[in-house]
């Protein structure tokens, strides 16, 4: 066998065409610059005056403007294509930076907010949508798994680099200049998004949103009710993790930003066999998996009291992304054909949008008691799993029509 036909082969296998290799690029892009001041928002946000209960408003954020330009996003990537989507969406990033960037209060970072959590959000629908036309059935949990060993590189990169620079020039010129530093990779990805060509799609159709719920499997709908769940139990103490482990285990920002590596490595070392598998038979056991992992994390958070039991409580939280790409395959699977992207984005506007309350609710909860936060996310991490082990349901490659 050659190196050429190796290298074919290798490609087929991870699904490395030429459109979806290019949106793994703008991705890296993109995300490196977000990952270096992400995990240390919050504490940006008490180091320039913020209450515990605004800082819990940022989790709550954070998802409502998820669910907010989640829909639009799907829609746009439908209606104008997956390039000038992106191009769209870097714009939107590029203005809450410069807000971001020139003004130095909480009410800034939120109003910034706004603009640049927009691409994470806005082009997931389109990202999705793109690496299942252009790999089909077979190879969507492949294509999904390799996007997301992308994003954790910069999820494992970027916090490191983020806590070197705030070690360095301090907090608030720290996250100031991880913003720069994002702006700039804005503009790069702008130039590289020129790249993408859009796969061939049918005539757009109006659907109306409501109209779209009707027309979503069952299956998806109750996959959707344990993922809300799910996701309460992530989000609860979402945004506290940072505070949990730099003021009350007191490691360093430096230290922390290796925990997130160590989590990201754990989570890109599971993707590609877990998708091996999950592009060929029944789907349903590896979402169960990662439920559990979910679920698990707080409790084991809140026995971790060195640095070296955190190492633990991260490799956990690597591991709860064990059959996340397989959940997307499954709501790819399951989303009308000539609407994937709006359906995904309907998908992620119900689930973010009440999501967002559970963040909100954190910031009160740990008010309380950083440990009532923690149980009551495992609490609800429970419940979720429970439903969909008995209601929920996945789908299986080898039955689906082509």
């Amino acid at each position: 066998m050659t190196s050429n036909t190796t290298i074919r082969k290798l490609t087929e296998f991870l699904g490395l065409k030429r459109s979806v290799v290019y949106l793994f690029g703008l991705t890296l892009l993109m995300l490196t610059g977000e990952k270096l001041w992400d995990r240390f928002l919050p504490k940006y946000l008490e180091g320039i005056g913020a209450t515990t209960l605004i800082i819990g408003a940022l989790g709550f954020l954070q998802n409502i403007l998820n669910a907010f330009w989640s829909l639009p996003g799907g829609y746009m990537a439908d209606r104008l294509g997956h390039r000038r989507s992106f191009l769209l969406f870097n714009l939107t990033a590029i203005a809450g930076y410069l807000v971001a960037i020139f003004f130095t209060n909480w009410i800034a970072v939120f109003i910034g907010m706004i603009f640049f959590s927009a691409w994470s959000a806005i082009s997931l629908p389109a990202s999705m949508s793109l690496i299942a036309k252009s790999l089909g059935s077979s190879k969507t949990a492949m294509g999904i798994s390799m996007h997301a060993i992308i994003r954790r590189i910069p999820m494992a990169v970027g916090p490191i680099v983020g806590g070197f620079l705030i070690t360095s020039y301090g907090l608030v010129a720290g996250i100031k200049t991880a913003f720069i530093i994002s702006l700039v990779f804005c503009l790069l990805g702008m130039v590289l998004q020129l790249f993408i060509k859009d796969t061939a799609a049918a005539p757009y159709q109006p659907i109306h949103p409501v109209a779209l719920w009707r027309q979503m499997d069952v299956r998806l709908k109750n996959l959707l009710v344990s993922d809300i769940l799910i996701r309460f139990c992530e989000q609860i103490p979402y945004v506290f993790v940072v505070i949990w482990c730099l003021d009350i285990i007191k490691v360093s920002p430096e230290q922390f930003g290796l925990l997130t590596a160590i989590e990201m490595i754990t989570a890109a070392l599971i993707y590609i066999p877990v998708a091996s598998f999950s592009d060929r038979v029944e789907r349903k056991p590896f979402v169960v998996i990662t439920f559990l992992f979910f679920t698990i994390f707080p409790v084991v958070l809140f026995f971790s009291k060195s640095f070296v039991a955190l190492i633990v409580a991260f490799v956990i939280r690597g591991l709860k992304e064990f059959g996340e790409p397989t959940r997307k395959a499954i709501i790819l699977d399951l989303c009308p054909k000539e609407a994937k992207a709006r359906a995904y984005g309907l998908y992620y506007f119900i689930r973010d949008f009440i999501v967002s309350f559970a963040a909100f609710l954190g910031g009160f909860i740990w008010k309380m008691s950083p440990a009532f936060n923690l149980f009551t996310a495992a609490v609800f991490g429970v419940a979720g799993t429970l439903i969909f082990v008995l209601y929920g349901k996945g789908t299986d490659v080898k039955k689906q029509l082509p």
